[in-house]
This record gives structure tokens, sequence and C-alpha cells, in this order.
């Protein structure tokens, strides 16, 4: 599996996390610097923060192990006949909620997963607001690094009174009608990848998608709602898996165990 002494990548990696927050919320507190935006071709906005994380973490990474290549939502894709044979890879979202990042409400996070045969083996989602980074492991729990305390994080097992969460700035109109197969009593709405950290801690119970999204918003949130006990499925495939020959993921949906 990992080809590096892996108690010591993990706490790397945190560490670098934890820099590139900085480095974000360096940019964030710079007042009219922090909504300075460039709008990339499929319309989605990008500003110095994306950037300065981006390039950041790629080379932090290379650092690490300079034979796993990097996929990072701020990077030029590799063809899918060079990327079809990649067994292992870094997938990379260095700032995932730019638009709740401009509105300055604290909800983005950086999200990082490892890719082993198309499956998150390691994920990382780091809060630079609060400086929490949720990590997990395949077959190895999930856990919330904060203020120097690694703990073990555990998704809700209910049967009733759930907490659907939603996104802050992507939703769409079937949410609603979705989740009436759930025994949902309250609907909140948070941006980015944070909404993964609330069904892995126990803070919501099923979130649901339909509107795009991209591999590098799902790989590292998948893989620790899983760990943490809860369900990831699409909704029109079987099974999950990641580097396919489209990076758009198809509908999904997040949610407990009954």
């Amino acid at each position: 599996m990992l080809m590096w002494d892996e108690s010591k990548s993990i706490e790397s990696i945190i560490g670098c996390l934890s820099h590139a927050g900085r480095i974000i919320m360096e940019v964030y507190h710079a007042g009219e610097t922090a909504t300075e935006v460039e709008w990339k071709s499929d319309s989605s906005p990008l500003t110095i923060a994306d950037k300065r994380s981006h390039h950041y973490l790629v080379d932090q990474l290379a650092r690490l192990d300079n034979a796993t290549p990097v996929m990072s939502e701020e990077s030029e894709q590799a063809d899918y006949t060079i990327r079809k044979d990649w067994l292992r890879y870094w997938c990379l979202d260095p700032l995932d909620g730019t638009k709740e990042f401009i509105k300055r409400n604290g909800q983005f996070t950086i999200n990082l997963a490892l890719i082993e045969n198309a499956i998150p083996v390691l994920a990382f989602i780091h809060v630079p607001l609060t400086g929490a980074t949720y990590w997990a492991k395949k077959n190895g729990g999930a856990f919330v690094y904060d203020g120097g305390i690694n703990a073990p994080i555990r998704a809700n097992s209910k049967d009733s009174n759930w907490i659907a969460v939603g996104s802050s700035s992507h939703g769409t109109a079937d949410e609603a009608e979705w989740m009436k197969q759930f025994p949902v009593t309250k609907h909140i709405k948070v941006g980015s990848a944070l909404k993964f950290c609330y069904i892995a801690s126990g803070l919501a119970d099923v979130y649901y998608r339909s509107g795009p999204t991209m591999e590098w918003d799902t790989s590292a949130g998948h893989l620790l709602v899983e760990e943490a006990g809860a369900l990831f499925s699409y909704i029109s495939e079987d099974s999950v898996h990641y580097n396919k020959s489209s990076l758009l993921n198809p509908p999904f949906c997040v949610r407990i165990q009954l």
C-alpha cells in the first residue's frame, strides 16, 4: 500500500495542510484581496488563495513522494490516455468552497485524498478557519486532529430525527423531494466538504447532491464518512470509483445507517 513511513507521512500531511490553511487565511484577512476573482472556463471562481494553496501543496506532496502524481483542481488535467494507468495518485482541491471564501463566511476546506486502484485509501479535509483536520485511513477509522489532539469520530446511527445538510451555494430543487424517504426533521446549509465532516462527526445525518461535483470535491469526504460508519453511494451506479474518463461525478447520497 503506502510506500513511505505511514505514521510520519500522515503527521507531515496534516502539518502541510495546516500551513496551506494559514496561507489561505492570510488572503482571507487581506481585505479586498480576498475578493479578487478570476473566472475559469467552467464559470467557477478562482482566487489568489486557491492558487497559493495549490502551488504550496503540489510542491510539498512532490517532496513527500515524487513518484506519485497529483491531480489538483487547479492543474491542467492529464489526458485520460495517460492517467488511466495511474494506480496511485493524490486527488487535491486546494480550496473547496471558493464561493464561500468570497462570501467570507468561513465555510471552506482543503480536500486531499490518496487514491489507489480507483478508491481512496487516505483522506484529509482541513478547515482553515478553525485549524481542524478531519482524516481517515481505509479500514483504519476516522479522526479529527484539533489543537494537538487526535480524536476518533463516529457518525450517528438512528431511525428518527435526522438532520439533512445541503449546499450553501449549489442547492437544487429536487433535494426536498429526495429527502422525503428519510426521517428528516431539520435542514441546514453548509458550504464545501464541511458537509462530509458534519455527517462523520454526528452533526448531520444525510446529504444528497444532484448538482455537478468533481472527483476532488468528494474523494476525501467519501472515505471520511465511510470510515466514520456512514454510507456513500452514487444514485445511478452500483459502485463508486475514481479516475474516471470524465472527472464529473454523478448524483450521490451520503447517509447514516439505520
